[in-house]
């Protein structure tokens, strides 16, 4: 007895160091990019070229930084901001009652299922299969080389996504809070407004989080929508430093911190709602 149990309890602790060092092997494969991208941003030229595997400058510099922000980065980051931001709210206002209603309705024929895979099929094709005719609608619309029609031209993505995430939100409302809320005088908008949305609210975070996110490093549907410098958003000011006449590998990752900065600390404001997204919300 006492045999199998030394036994067990070793068996526990080989346990728990495989699984720490499959953790710690992970946090290194996922950090190892970011300390890398940071390292070069504030590593001068000389250095680099000099030891081009250090990951951390021996003699720190913002001259990156500055002749980054001096090039007019500025202009390309508050545009991703209001392309994001406007994509995240309209996605949300579609998905939200799209969520709702197959959630809540009954659909003949199956109508609902068909309506999901036709969205998740949107979701899934390459982005240059829908390149053109969304153009050619743009065009029509007068939305070319606008923030304005880079928001709508990014709900083929974002809201798939967002219905997608929502639907199991609002399929967790228990019907009967909604049932006792009519019973007591409510009308249908005070339900969703009262009882639904408050329950939907970590659902409705983790997904404006990755609406967000897909918008914010969108690049190909930017690319062939905007072709004004002044309308042009992170993703392509980045890539305007990988030239034919080389890369400035400081300025390059300088741009990259700045583009990773505003996601990181949104993720982090918001990480107890995104940790019970995760987790299921009402569970």
């Amino acid at each position: 007895m006492q045999v199998a149990r030394s036994g067990s309890r070793l068996l526990r602790r080989r346990g728990a160091i495989a699984r720490g060092l499959l953790r710690g092997g992970a946090l290194v494969f996922v950090l190892l990019p970011c300390v890398w991208m940071a390292g070069t941003a504030f590593m001068p030229t000389l250095e680099r070229l000099d030891h081009p595997l250090a990951l951390w400058p021996a003699a720190p510099t913002l001259e990156h930084l500055k002749v980054v922000w001096e090039s007019g980065i500025g202009r390309p980051v508050l545009n991703s901001v209001l392309v994001a931001l406007g994509a995240t709210l309209l996605a949300l206002a579609l998905a939200f009652p799209a969520a709702y209603a197959l959630a809540r309705l009954a659909f003949p024929a199956r109508l609902d299922v068909l309506f999901l895979v036709v969205v998740l099929a949107l979701k899934l094709m390459p982005p240059i299969t829908v390149a053109v005719p969304l153009f050619s609608l743009a065009r029509w619309l007068h939305l070319l080389n606008s923030s304005l029609g880079l928001i709508f031209v990014y709900q083929i993505y974002t809201l798939p996504m967002a219905i997608w995430m929502l639907l199991p939100f609002v399929r967790e409302v228990p019907l009967e809070c909604e049932e006792a809320a009519r019973l007591d005088g409510a009308n249908f908008a005070q339900c969703i407004v009262y009882i639904v949305l408050p329950l939907c609210m970590p659902g409705l975070v983790a997904t404006a989080i990755f609406v967000f996110i897909t918008a914010w490093n969108e690049f190909l549907l930017a690319l062939l929508f905007v072709s004004s410098p002044s309308h042009f958003t992170l993703p392509l000011a980045i890539a305007g430093y990988v030239t034919e006449n080389g890369i400035d590998w400081g300025e390059l990752m300088s741009a990259g911190l700045i583009a990773s900065l505003p996601t990181l600390a949104l993720a982090g404001y918001v990480q107890r709602y995104l940790v019970r997204g995760f987790t299921g919300g009402l569970k």
